[in-house]
C-alpha cells in the first residue's frame, strides 16, 4: 500500500488536543459526562477536524454499487437484477437512503463500481465500473489482484473528487452480505458460522446453503491470507471501492461515517491497510446482521444508534447524522460556565 498517503496521527498533538477538548466539554453549563455518548463523539469529531469549533461542511452520501459472481449460487432471497434496479430507485429519489439523504441535506453520489448492466450517465451517478460483477468466490478469487487495485484507486478518487470534510458511506449489492461474512472469517478468525447471517432474508435452508457455499469459497482461496489478497478473493468490487475511498477520506482528515455490515467489512480491510484509519471513524449503528456487533467488538468500536437495522444503503449512517450535528453544536456552541455566570458544582 506504499501508492496511498500516509494516514498521520501525531501523538503529542493529539494528547494535547485531547486535554483542551475535554476541558471545554466539563466546563459546559451542565454536569460532569452529563451528555453521555454525544460528548465523546463531540470528543472525536474535534479531533478529527482539529478544532474546539467544530463545523461539519457539506456531508457527502457516497453508496457504491456492484453485483457478485456468487449471488448465481442462490446466497440471497433477491436476484441479481435488483442491484441495478436499486441503483435506478436511488438515482429517482425513491430509495430509503434517497428520503434520509434529502431530509438531511446529504449531498448523494451513487458509484457503479461493477454493476452488471450498463447504466445511462446522469446527475448524481458517478460511472466507475471496474467490470460487470465479480466472478464467483465460490470457484476461486473474486477478482483478479489488478481489478482490486484498480477498484482502490478509483475509491480515492472518487472522495478526491467531493467537497466537504464528512463522507457517509453506503453500499448496494446483491451478495454483499456472503463477501463480508467472508472477509471477517478471514481477517478476524471468527469461525464463519458466527459471521454469516440471513442477509435480505433467506430462511432456514438457505442459511444452510449460504453456509455451505461460503464454505466452498473459504477453501477455494485458502491461501489469500494478507488484506488485500482476502479483499480481491472475497470483495465486491463496492466493498474494494468503499475501501479505498475509505482510506482516501482518513488520509484527508475528513469524518467517515460508517453504516451497516458491508460497511464495516470495507473498513476491516481498509484498517488492515492503515490501522490510524479507525481515528476517523464514527460507526453509525449495530446492524441486526448477526456478525456485524462481533465485528464492531473486534474493531472495538461503540455504535451510535442499535435500531434492528438490516437494509444497507447508508441508511444507518444518514439516520446517526444528526447526532454529529448535534455534537459539533454542543462543542462549538454551547456555554461554559464562565460565559454563562452560572455557578459550578463544588464537589
Amino acid at each position: 500500500m506504499s501508492s496511498w498517503t500516509p494516514i498521520h496521527v501525531p501523538a503529542r498533538d493529539q494528547a494535547a488536543l485531547t486535554q483542551r477538548l475535554q476541558h471545554v466539554l466539563d466546563h459546559k453549563t451542565k454536569p460532569l459526562g452529563a451528555l453521555g455518548q454525544l460528548e465523546a463523539l463531540a470528543l472525536q469529531l474535534g479531533l478529527i477536524l482539529d478544532s474546539e469549533t467544530p463545523t461539519l461542511q457539506a456531508p457527502q452520501m457516497v453508496v457504491f454499487a456492484g453485483d457478485h459472481g456468487m449471488a448465481a449460487r442462490g446466497v440471497s432471497a433477491y436476484p441479481s437484477d435488483v442491484t441495478w434496479q436499486m441503483v435506478e430507485n436511488f438515482l429517482a429519489g425513491g430509495a430509503a437512503v434517497s428520503v434520509l439523504a434529502r431530509q438531511h441535506g446529504l449531498a448523494l453520489t451513487v458509484v457503479d463500481a461493477g454493476v452488471a448492466k450498463d447504466l445511462a450517465p446522469r446527475a448524481g451517478l458517478q460511472i466507475r465500473k471496474i467490470a460487470a460483477g465479480t466472478a464467483d468466490a465460490s470457484q476461486g478469487p473474486a477478482m483478479s489482484r489488478a481489478q482490486c487495485e484498480a477498484a482502490l484507486a478509483a475509491g480515492a478518487e472518487v472522495v478526491q473528487g467531493l467537497p466537504g470534510n464528512a463522507v457517509l458511506f453506503g453500499e448496494m449489492g446483491i451478495g454483499n452480505t456472503s463477501s463480508a461474512a467472508l472477509l471477517m472469517a478471514r481477517l478476524t478468525g471468527t469461525p464463519l458460522a458466527q459471521c454469516v447471517g440471513r442477509g435480505t432474508g433467506l430462511d432456514d435452508e438457505g442459511m444452510k446453503r449460504k453456509l455451505a457455499i461460503l464454505e466452498q469459497a473459504l477453501q477455494a482461496n485458502a491461501e489469500a491470507d494478507s488484506p488485500l489478497a482476502a479483499l480481491a478473493a472475497f470483495g465486491g468490487f463496492e466493498i474494494a471501492m468503499m475501501c479505498g475511498a475509505m482510506l482516501q477520506a482518513a488520509a484527508q482528515n475528513r469524518v467517515i461515517v460508517v453504516d451497516g455490515f458491508i460497511a464495516t467489512s470495507a473498513l476491516l480491510v481498509a484498517q488492515a491497510l492503515q490501522p490510524a484509519v479507525l481515528q476517523r471513524c464514527v460507526f453509525a449503528h449495530q446492524s441486526d446482521e448477526s456478525g456485524h456487533a462481533r465485528m464492531l467488538a473486534h474493531l472495538q468500536a461503540k455504535p451510535l444508534l442499535n435500531l434492528g437495522l438490516r437494509l444497507g444503503e447508508g441508511s444507518g449512517a444518514a439516520l446517526a447524522w444528526p447526532l454529529l450535528a448535534s455534537a459539533c453544536a454542543i462543542l462549538r456552541d454551547m456555554a461554559s460556565f464562565d460565559s454563562a455566570g452560572v455557578s459550578q458544582s463544588e464537589r
